[in-house]
């Protein structure tokens, strides 16, 4: 007779700065959930990270769909830290100055490139 398993871990782990992990990797569940919501398939999934196994993206999915509202919020929650960390790079007088230099540099090479 079979018997069934009556609970099974998840792969997911917190990481110290509140990052949900799918298994040993570093493979977010935001990476695989925004995968999944774009249409592609466990496979497809599992094949795009390759640090994952079938049956770890199958469980983080399944986990997605049992807690829909508790990760769309996590989601929501990292979306925002996401724009406050942005938003203080790209204000930073440093970050301008390089961004700016940056821009030059590759309009200067563009040019170069248009002559040659």
């Amino acid at each position: 007779m079979t018997t069934l398993e009556e609970t099974q871990t998840s792969p997911l782990r917190l990481t110290d700065d509140g990052t949900i992990r799918v298994a040993n990797s570093r493979v977010s569940l935001d990476s695989v959930v925004h995968h999944y919501k774009l249409g592609a398939s466990a496979e497809q999934i599992a094949q795009k990270f390759p640090a994952l196994d079938l049956a770890d993206v199958y469980a983080a999915i399944t986990y997605y769909l049992k807690h829909e509202e508790a990760i769309e919020e996590y989601l929501r929650q990292q979306e925002a830290e996401g724009d406050e960390v942005q938003e203080k790079i790209e204000s930073d007088p440093q970050y301008q100055k390089a961004f700016a230099e940056l821009r030059a540099r590759l309009v200067a090479r563009k040019s170069e490139l248009k002559r040659a």
